[in-house]
Parts: structure tokens; C-alpha cells; sequence
């Protein structure tokens, strides 16, 4: 078979799209102010900051003044619970509501939380990788700060039960964030007429640049700083503004939703194709609940297989997947996620994880399937 180049690891990152670098490009060259400057070219620097701004306020249903640019997820996921908690504590509310399943910058940082004093309640999954919201309801006590449960996993792609888990804390009149790295390229948000206190993106899964994203906080809301310096930000996030970046971030969620359903079905079409193909292989089933699943997700395990030697030999063959979550891939535990949802010993360690996107087509499919059954016969 051809060797050929297939990139299946979006979930990973994405690639910039031809808009977003057609947008940045100024910022990067003739237009590099200062967007605190007072001449002009500071001026147009700013300009470009607070477009992209109500860019990205009306692509999540909010207002621009709502919209925090951070440097990625992991901070906006930092700064959502260590700033809730820094605000809220004082009054005797030092409980913090999650999951087992959350991503890494949020579970360590509520680890680091504990050590703080924070009460952490960590709530189990069923075996499809969903949360029950009633164990959120019993879960909560008059001194909980805040729930945290992500809108979308970022291994199997299954998306939670967000909606009704923000109507619950609301009834409660306790904060909620949900962490939607994964989900906002995929799903709509109306934050205005939503339970959601604080939502965090990153720029770099939905075709922005790396180290951008935004932290949304919906006005009102007493949240704390973890970052001191300049005035930026409405003094919230301090540090010069990553005008190109921002500027790109701006314009890809510009670009997400004038053809979204019509891409996520096409996407959604490549990748049950995928998971057809897949699946036709002896021992290898599918990780998660494929009826409330994000549409570029595919995880699968193999029975008794060694999933790091299979992403090896992938790449052999110039595909781009990954055993899990890019930011613990190293990590010689086996997946969090995976273990949480009683995923079985013998499949757990030879999980896979391939994330399409709109780039992808089927030939690429054809050729992973084809490529994945000619490697399970070496590897097995």
C-alpha cells in the first residue's frame, strides 16, 4: 500500500485555516503596535482585539464584555476554578463539584485546591462516559462554590449533559463552568440564555493559532485574578495582547457556524464510516456513547493490543492519531477516562484515538481502515 500523509489527530490541534492566517497576517508585519498605544498604529491594534472580541461574543451567545483572551484552555480552565474558589472561600463556600473524567488542567488544578483546603467531590460516569445530573443535584451543599463538568470529553468525544446540570446548579444558585475545548467547534452555545457561569475554549482546536483562547464570565460574577501586572483585560488578565493571535482566534469563531450543521453531518458521515471499518477488525470495540458523541470522534480499543506500538506503527504509515489526550501522552498510566468508564484490563491499554474534521475525507478513511487491518495482523 502507498504511503500517504492523513493527519486524524484534530482533537490534538488543528491546522490553521487560510482565513484565520489571512487575518493575522497584518498583526504579525506592518501592524505590530501596542493595542495599549496611543498612536495609531496602538489604535489599530486595538481595534483589532475588540473585533475580534465581539467576534467571539456573538459566536457564543454573549456579551463582548463577557470575553476574557487568555493563552489557551489549560489557563482559562486555572483561572475559572482557582479564581472562583479564591473569590468564594472567604464566605465558607469550599466545595468544588467535577469529574473523574475532566482533562488534565482541570483535575490537577483541583488537586492543587485541596491542598488549599477546597472540599473536591469528584463524581463517577457510567459506562457509556456520562454523568448522571441527579448525582450533581445530590452532590451539592449550601457551602459549594462551584460544579465543573465538561461539555465534551476530549478522548472519546462524548458529549455531557450540560444543560440540565446548569439548570440544576441554577435552582441551587451555585456557579457552573464547563471546560468546552473540544465542544465549541461542534456545538452552539447560547451563553445569554444558559445556566453557564464560566465556559473556557482554546483557540487552537478549531483552526486559531496555539496559545490563544478565551475564558468566558458572565457578567457579575466575582471571580479573582491569578495574574497580576498591567490593566489589561479590564484588569482581570494582565500581560501586552497577542494581537495576531487574538485577531486569528476572532475570525475562526467567525467562520465556525455560517455552515455548521451541514459540516458537522459530513463529518459525522466520515467518521461512522470510520467507525464501521474500524470495528470489523476481531477485538476492537468502541470507547463511548456513539449516540451523544462529538462528530469528528473515534475512539476505539484492541483487545490485548499495546496502543502506543500501534501508533507507531500508524505513523509508519503516515497517519496521525493518539491513545488519548495529547497533554498525557507519555504517561505510562493508563487513560483516566477509559478506567472511569470500566473499560475492560485487556482493551484498556490498547486504545486509539483517531478526530476528523472537515479537512478529512474519504479516501483518508479508506486508507485508515485499510492501513489499521493490515497493522493489527502484524501487531496481534
Amino acid at each position: 500500500m502507498e504511503k500517504k500523509f492523513v493527519y486524524a489527530d484534530n482533537a490534538a490541534t488543528t491546522r490553521i485555516s487560510q482565513s484565520v492566517l489571512d487575518a493575522m497576517m497584518p498583526y504579525l508585519t506592518d501592524q505590530f503596535g501596542n493595542p495599549s498605544g496611543v498612536y495609531s498604529i496602538g489604535r489599530r491594534a486595538r481595534r483589532a482585539v475588540e473585533t475580534a472580541r465581539q467576534k467571539a461574543a456573538q459566536a457564543l451567545g454573549c456579551e463582548p464584555s463577557e470575553i476574557c483572551f487568555t493563552s489557551g484552555g489549560t489557563e482559562s480552565d486555572n483561572w475559572a476554578l482557582a479564581g472562583t474558589y479564591r473569590a468564594l472561600a472567604p464566605e465558607g463556600k469550599k466545595r468544588i463539584i467535577s469529574t473523574v473524567i475532566e482533562h488534565p488542567a482541570v483535575l490537577n488544578t483541583l488537586e492543587y485546591l485541596k491542598k488549599q483546603g477546597a472540599d473536591i467531590v469528584l463524581l463517577p460516569v457510567a459506562e457509556n462516559g456520562r454523568i448522571d445530573p441527579e448525582e450533581v443535584r445530590k452532590a451539592i451543599t449550601p457551602d459549594t462554590a462551584l460544579v465543573s463538568v465538561m461539555a465534551a470529553n476530549n478522548e472519546t468525544g462524548v458529549i455531557q449533559p450540560v444543560d440540565e446540570i446548569s439548570r440544576i446548579c441554577e435552582e441551587h444558585e451555585v456557579l457552573f463552568h464547563t471546560d468546552a475545548v473540544q465542544a465549541v467547534p461542534h456545538l452552539r452555545f447560547d451563553l445569554a440564555h444558559s445556566g453557564i457561569s464560566l465556559l473556557s475554549l482554546s483557540g487552537h482546536k478549531l483552526h486559531a493559532p496555539k496559545g490563544t483562547g478565551i475564558l468566558y464570565i458572565k457578567n457579575g460574577l466575582s471571580v479573582s485574578q491569578i495574574l497580576f501586572g498591567g490593566s489589561q483585560e479590564s484588569g482581570l488578565r494582565p500581560g501586552t495582547e497577542n494581537t495576531a493571535a487574538i485577531a486569528g482566534l476572532g475570525k475562526a469563531l467567525e467562520d465556525l457556524f455560517p455552515d455548521h450543521e451541514d459540516r458537522n453531518a459530513r463529518i459525522s458521515a466520515l467518521r461512522d464510516k470510520l467507525a464501521d471499518g474500524l470495528l470489523k477488525n476481531e477485538g476492537v470495540i468502541m470507547n463511548g456513547d456513539r449516540e451523544n458523541m462529538l462528530p469528528g470522534h473515534c475512539s476505539i480499543s484492541v483487545k490485548g493490543a499495546d496502543g502506543e506500538k500501534l501508533l507507531l506503527m500508524l505513523d509508519l504509515k503516515g497517519i496521525c492519531a493518539s491513545a488519548g489526550s495529547a497533554c498525557t501522552s507519555g504517561d505510562a498510566e493508563p487513560s483516566h477516562v477509559l478506567k472511569a468508564m470500566g473499560v475492560k484490563n485487556d482493551y484498556i491499554n490498547g486504545s486509539v484515538r483517531f478526530t476528523l474534521d472537515e479537512y478529512n475525507t474519504e479516501e483518508d478513511v479508506d486508507y485508515i481502515t485499510e492501513t489499521f487491518a493490515e497493522i493489527l495482523k502484524k501487531a496481534l
